[in-house]
């Protein structure tokens, strides 16, 4: 293969490296869809009404849902096609080979790594809200998150996945205690409170930072909906794949567009847009913080957060665990202990996530995990793309209505996803683009010379070569 180096590796180095197959279903790949994602609703998109203001964060929310809703039909072809714990890596690395593939792994990977870091500090302002015993956030709250959560992991999935199941059906009832109290608070006039900017092009109190202000929201309106690609990661895992991933992404999908739009309107008109834009629980502020109906809230909410952040620390260890295997990172990373878990890729990432919480920053993380979200957006759909036009005979048990011009789409918006990372924090969006270029400098350098031709990833690749050479 051009550019790369591979070997086989035994039947033992395989066997240290299995997951624990068919523990879950459509219903469980669902929730877990869902549960990626459900704490975008509590927390971290409001950051966009000081961006754009409500007209901006609801125009940015509808661009970005619609993106979402055709990447999922895209990925949904693509898992069922290609179902193996490598996600976006595995579609990558058929379409776009071996760089295509690494490259597209390691933005997923920025993305998984940093996200929980995010969640992590509101986490943090959750549990302060809730004044048990004096507790402030801080480094130690971080810490006792990702302690306890990567803990269960090495517990192994099936057990993981139930627990997250059920954390995630109690965040969504608090989405529902949320919206039936804060029907009784809205006022339309509190969508539109914040002054508008003078000095901004198209400035209104629709859009209170003008046209600019819909591009600087785009960030906080993907984190409605961010993560929900990382249900294809759980394929190996699956009963019946083929089958379940698809219709698990799709329903996920579903429920997140229902909740993204209950919350971004009741939030702001019962709260206000300019109250709601700077806080780090929107949902109990926007009913006053106080009384039964925020109390329950803000206990569901943090139910909300660690089912988010919980999931996401199964994402980032199976995306890392499927790169190691395959040798493009380190293989140590992808050793399963009894329980067939990945230690180390539970612990290395969360490591590098617990590092990140300690600045506090939670917006500014945020964007940094959108970069490589939108980052890997796009070369998922260039994917999509590539094999619909090189291999229209690929069997493909599910299929995108509208194929590629579907695709296309959530192409063109992912790429202006990107770019508006940089619009919110130059720095943030340099700093990932810095790191997304040290991890190809080492597959350039290093493990691209190493890579394991008897991975399941690699082999789906091969095959694929190897049928094209007899055509």
């Amino acid at each position: 293969m051009a550019g790369v180096e591979e070997h086989l590796e035994s039947a033992d180095y395989l066997n240290k490296r299995q997951l624990k197959s068919g523990s879950a279903g459509w219903l469980l790949l669902a929730g877990l869809g869902v549960s990626y994602v459900v704490s975008g609703d509590f927390s971290g998109w409001n950051f966009g009404l000081e961006q754009g203001g409500f007209g901006g964060l609801l125009i940015a929310v509808v661009v970005i849902a619609a993106m979402y809703f055709c990447m999922v039909l895209g990925l949904a072809e693509l898992s069922s096609a290609l179902p193996a714990a490598g996600g976006g890596y595995t579609f990558a690395r058929r379409a776009l080979g071996p760089w295509g593939g690494f490259a597209t792994g390691t933005a997923i990977l920025i993305e998984y790594s940093i996200a929980p870091a995010a969640i992590a500090t509101f986490i943090g302002g959750y549990v302060e809200s809730l004044g048990l015993f004096g507790i402030h956030k801080g480094w130690w709250v971080y810490l006792a998150a990702f302690v306890i959560f990567i803990g269960i992991h090495l517990a192994g999935v099936g057990e993981a996945l139930r627990l997250m199941f059920v954390i995630t059906a109690i965040a969504l009832l608090g989405l529902v205690i949320f919206a039936v109290s804060a029907i009784g608070h809205f006022d339309v006039a509190n969508l539109t409170d914040i002054t508008p900017d003078a000095a901004a092009v198209g400035a209104s109190s629709f859009l209170p930072h003008g046209y600019l202000g819909i591009w600087a929201a785009i960030p906080f309106a993907i984190w409605f909906f961010l993560a929900v690609e990382g249900v294809p990661l759980a394929a190996e895992e699956t009963a019946n794949p083929e089958r379940n991933v698809p219709r698990g992404i799709i329903a996920a999908m579903t429920v997140l567009i229902i909740t993204c739009v209950t919350v971004l309107f009741l939030t702001a008109g019962a709260g206000g847009a300019d109250a709601m834009s700077t806080v780090d629980d929107p949902l109990v502020q926007a009913l006053g913080g106080t009384g039964f109906a925020a109390k329950a809230v803000n206990y569901i909410g943090l139910f909300g957060l660690i089912a988010s952040f919980f999931s996401i620390i199964y994402a980032y260890s199976r995306q890392t665990f499927a790169l190691s295997r395959a040798g493009y990172l380190p293989t140590s990373l992808s050793v399963t202990n009894k329980r067939k878990a990945p230690t180390l890729a539970l612990i290395v990432p969360g490591i590098i996530g617990f590092l990140l919480s300690l600045t506090g920053h939670g917006d500014l993380i945020l964007n940094m995990a959108v970069f490589g979200a939108a980052l890997s957006y796009v070369l998922m759909m260039i994917s999509h793309i590539v094999l619909r036009v090189r291999e229209p005979e690929m069997n493909r048990p599910y299929r995108t209505p509208g194929g590629i011009v579907t695709t296309g789409f959530a192409l063109v918006i992912a790429v202006v996803a990107l770019i508006a990372t940089f619009v919110v924090s130059p720095v943030a969006a340099g700093l990932c683009l810095a790191v997304f270029c040290a991890f190809m400098l080492y597959f350039a350098l290093y493990s691209r010379h190493r890579l394991v031709a008897n991975s399941p990833d690699e082999e789906f690749a091969m095959l694929a070569e190897a049928e094209s050479a007899l055509k």
